[in-house]
């Protein structure tokens, strides 16, 4: 009886030694998802994400992806990218960067809709 108490106390004394994971608190990153889940984007190519003109991520239809960026001003640049379908050739596009300034701890939605300067950004509501 003695033993099995003394392994009890060890144990609840090892737990309080080893901190619990937490979500909560000061984040140093902020979340940035984009969109492509609504059919504003009359396309079955892929769009390519490029964040600081390097290519981050590939959206589909249907699907959404999601960036930990550190806080602060990022590039972002959206364009069809030659695929698996037919027609995906990207041909002449307008190269224009929008620019968000991200804060730390800020979860932002994005959805990507084209118009006649091309494919951008709209913001949307997280609805979670």
């Amino acid at each position: 009886m003695i033993r099995p108490a003394l392994s009890l106390v060890g144990l609840l004394a090892a737990l309080t030694v080893v901190p619990a994971a937490s979500a909560a608190g000061n984040s140093d990153y902020s979340v940035l998802i984009i969109s492509r889940e609504r059919l504003e984007v009359a396309t079955t190519c892929e769009i390519g994400v490029y964040l600081n003109d390097q290519l981050s991520g590939r959206v589909f239809q249907e699907q959404s992806t999601s960036f930990n960026l550190p806080p602060g001003p990022v590039d972002i640049r959206l364009r069809l990218l030659p695929g698996q379908a037919p027609g995906c050739n990207p041909g002449l596009e307008n190269q224009h960067n929008q620019r968000l300034t991200l804060q730390a701890g800020q979860i932002n939605k994005y959805r990507i809709a084209m118009d006649h300067s091309g494919l951008h950004l709209t913001r949307a509501s997280l609805d979670y």
